[in-house]
């Protein structure tokens, strides 16, 4: 009898182990998630902020119209991407584009000298900057999920309820990566 209620409140432990595991995984899923819809949140600013920037600078830029066409080709990507990878991807061609578009300025004294441009392109810098911490955010978060899906013991809980491993929001734009380099000759 004693080596029954022995096994019963080994088995009792177990099973509140194996509870608190299960919910540590819920709990950084939903972390995940909030960290997600934090980048959204940026996202949807910056891609609402563009249409303005573009109707400022183009009675300005009469020679840049590719440029243009391929900001608003850009953005449409990013919105209509479902994934993290493909949310990645379109939003680095977006930067690049949109870093096109602060050099192009500099041949425009006039843009550079106009208010509304320059007060939209202080938010669209404010939001870039926001963008940045919650893609940081969210990948921690997703560290941390990962690293408990991948870890033992909590590997067997996440394999028994079909926790999967989630995306890093990488970038996949080369020209962000590159470190600019500097000739003073």
């Amino acid at each position: 009898m004693l080596y029954f209620i022995i096994f019963i409140v080994i088995i009792v432990i177990i099973g509140f182990y194996f509870v608190g595991l299960y919910n540590s995984l819920i709990g950084l899923r939903n972390r995940v998630k909030n960290a997600w819809a934090q980048i959204d949140v940026q996202l949807k600013r910056r891609h609402d902020l563009i249409p303005n920037l573009i109707e400022t600078v183009k009675g300005y830029m009469t020679y840049e119209k590719q440029l243009m066409e391929n900001i608003t080709k850009f953005r449409s990507q990013a919105m209509s991407s479902n994934t993290v990878g493909e949310k990645a991807q379109t939003e680095g061609l977006l930067s690049g584009a949109l870093g096109q578009l602060k050099v192009a300025v500099e041949n425009y004294p006039d843009l550079k000298a106009n208010q509304n441009y320059l007060a939209l392109q202080e938010e669209l810098t404010s939001t870039e900057n926001k963008i940045s911490f919650a893609r940081q955010a969210y990948n921690d978060q997703v560290l941390f999920f990962n690293n408990k899906i991948q870890m033992f013991p909590s590997n067997i809980v996440a394999g028994m309820f079909g926790f999967k491993l989630e995306e890093f929001f990488e970038i996949e734009d080369k020209t962000e990566k590159e470190v600019p380099k500097v000739s003073f000759n």
